[in-house]
């Protein structure tokens, strides 16, 4: 008999999951004051490399310039740090 159906299986692989590209506000930086960041600019950019469900914005870093952005998903923390500098985050 083959080893794989001699060892048990563990634990439970979820089909219909999500996985999100990981994106933090460090990482957006590098764009200038008032930039319109979408999925596009963050492929052009080398943020978001391989195809997944979307992107997940977190709140690591801060922002001093505001800026407009649209993600899949967001943190409370990153909203908050967003819009206190004056920026804007919609939801996709």
């Amino acid at each position: 008999m083959p080893l794989h159906r001699r060892l048990p299986k563990r634990g439970f692989t979820n089909l219909f999951r999500k996985e999100y590209e990981i994106i933090n506000l460090r990482d957006l930086a590098r764009f200038g004051d008032n930039a319109n960041v979408d999925m596009e600019v963050l492929k052009e950019a080398g943020l978001v490399r391989k195809r997944s469900f979307g992107v997940k914005l977190l709140g690591h870093g801060d922002v001093s310039s505001p800026i407009f952005i649209k993600v899949n998903r967001v943190t409370k923390s990153a909203r908050e740090k967003i819009e206190a500098a004056g920026g804007r985050i919609e939801i996709v």
